[in-house]
């Protein structure tokens, strides 16, 4: 299937979860990122944080635990530069205020803050529509955050969640896509 095609199937399968299957396959996730050996030796962590109502994976499951068992771990998440396409990413913490930009996805308010650069990453949890069993994904079609794994360092761990299973391909996958290492779902991790 295409990517377009991919796209509208899986926003239309995600409105269609109830917050209650959506926060049951969240947890599931999150359960499974931390039996992972990439928590333990992760020095700075991307994470994505869910847009209000899109029913995306609750990653403040993740972000909470790492704080409260993890303090060492830095976190960080992105703020959109919409005329670039491009993320800047900053450090994260429980006192930093959060704005929604206009496409509802809430970002750190970052007057006092200094950016993380994108090659200090040793783990990016990566958002995603839907993906292949080779690693590819299908985003909301920006290619924002393949412009940002583009510029991690090749050691960095991409790990995409997905409330859903892979598909078997995607047709349309363009030279500038950057695969997962690996994807988490609710039901097992897969590996690329």
């Amino acid at each position: 299937m295409t990517k377009a095609d991919l796209r509208a199937r899986f926003l239309a399968e995600r409105r269609a979860l109830s917050p209650a299957e959506v926060e049951r396959r969240s947890a599931a996730i999150a359960n499974r990122f931390f039996l992972l050996p990439a928590p333990e030796t992760t020095r700075t962590l991307h994470v994505f944080l869910p847009a209000e109502g899109r029913n995306e994976v609750n990653t403040w499951l993740i972000i909470r635990r790492i704080w409260a068992d993890s303090p060492a771990v830095q976190v960080a998440t992105s703020v959109t530069n919409w005329p670039g396409k491009t993320l800047t990413h900053y450090a994260f913490t429980l006192k930093n205020p959060l704005i929604a930009n206009r496409c509802g996805i809430p970002e750190p308010v970052t007057s006092d803050q200094l950016s993380v650069a994108s090659n200090q990453f040793d783990v990016v949890l990566v958002p995603l529509l839907a993906v292949d069993k080779r690693g590819h994904r299908v985003g909301y079609g920006g290619g924002y955050y393949d412009r940002f794994l583009a510029q991690c360092r090749p050691d960095c761990q991409k790990i995409g969640l997905s409330l859903f299973p892979p598909v078997s391909r995607i047709d349309d996958v363009e030279p500038t896509d950057v695969p997962l290492d690996e994807c988490i779902t609710p039901d097992c991790v897969w590996k690329f």
